[in-house]
């Protein structure tokens, strides 16, 4: 259970529009850049669905938040290069390698003129965030260390509980997965909130009380994607599928009143037909639930 009281929720009507292009004008959107767990997994057979593990952007009034620093985040640095000098907000949920791998990469953060303000929870072992994404690019593992980064990086620590305030756009932080030091985000900006859920805990039950909290009436709430399903499970109902974490995202999703849900963060192995099969299974229990792809905004209105 949450150390916390769950706030009121308010709800609202919202409406969430799906858009393969890059040019939305929207005062609040949400971009995927990498959509793969585990590790990248590019090729023919993912191209439609994508194969650069986790990086989601939002662009919220005139504030740019980024979670997670998957591969992805190299595809989105090359993008913003051409809208220098960038201000951001890097929120990472976690420290595993397919969440942090594309920083590295991130060509912005290596040019002067750049400000980037970096989140992120004290991992099990006691180490910050800004110590392990140092501790990532050095030698003999890495070719030149994080100091060759020459733009301005400001790294703030994270717990669950705490409200993050940039103007007037918040961002709520949840424990999802404790073990992992796994955290989940609530952006909130005039009433419209999205949430990036991913890395949670797997519960006995079907309702995950944190988050519940944190995906109260939420307009969009981006989960995980069904993952360990064999081909028999596939061809059987979902709800008898080997990986239930999906399953208790859904019900609480329900329980929270979220309008509607992405599921992204694929298994590499799962090629785009296998992905098109599990978005409609999936859809059978879920009707408003969308499978993510690389490139794919969402417009939350």
């Amino acid at each position: 259970m949450p150390d916390f009281e769950p706030a009121a929720p308010t709800p609202r009507i919202s409406n969430v529009r799906a858009d393969m292009g890059t040019g939305s004008t929207a005062d609040f959107v949400v971009q995927f850049w990498g959509v793969r767990d585990q590790i990248s997994a590019p090729g023919k057979e993912t191209i439609r669905y994508g194969g650069n593990t986790s990086c989601v952007e939002m662009r919220v009034a005139n504030k740019r938040l980024i979670f997670d620093g998957g591969t992805g985040l190299r595809l989105l640095g090359n993008n913003l290069l051409k809208a220098m000098p960038v201000e951001a907000y890097i929120f990472f949920t976690h420290c595993h390698w397919d969440s942090i791998q594309g920083f590295p990469f991130f060509i912005p953060a290596l040019l002067p003129g750049n400000c980037f303000h970096i989140y992120g929870a004290e991992a099990s072992d006691g180490t910050s965030m800004e110590q392990r994404l140092t501790r990532q690019m050095l030698g003999p593992n890495f070719p030149v260390p994080l100091q060759v980064m020459r733009s301005e990086l400001k790294f703030y620590e994270l717990t669950s509980g705490m409200k993050t305030v940039l103007d007037d756009v918040t961002v709520e932080t949840v424990f999802l997965n404790y073990a992992h030091r796994a955290l989940g985000y609530r952006v909130t900006w005039q009433g419209r909130s999205v949430v990036y859920a991913t890395k949670r805990r797997c519960y006995p039950d079907l309702i995950d009380q944190h988050l519940l909290h944190l995906a109260q009436q939420a307009d969009l709430l981006i989960l995980d994607a069904p993952s360990a399903i064999s081909g028999c499970d596939i061809k059987s109902s979902p709800l008898l599928w080997q990986d239930k974490l999906w399953q208790t995202g859904i019900e609480t999703a329900k329980a929270a009143g979220v309008k509607r849900i992405v599921m992204s963060r694929y298994n590499p192995d799962y090629n785009d037909d296998l992905l098109d099969q599990l978005q409609e299974q999936v859809n059978s229990v879920f009707p408003n639930d969308l499978f993510a792809r690389e490139g794919m905004t969402l417009a939350i209105d």
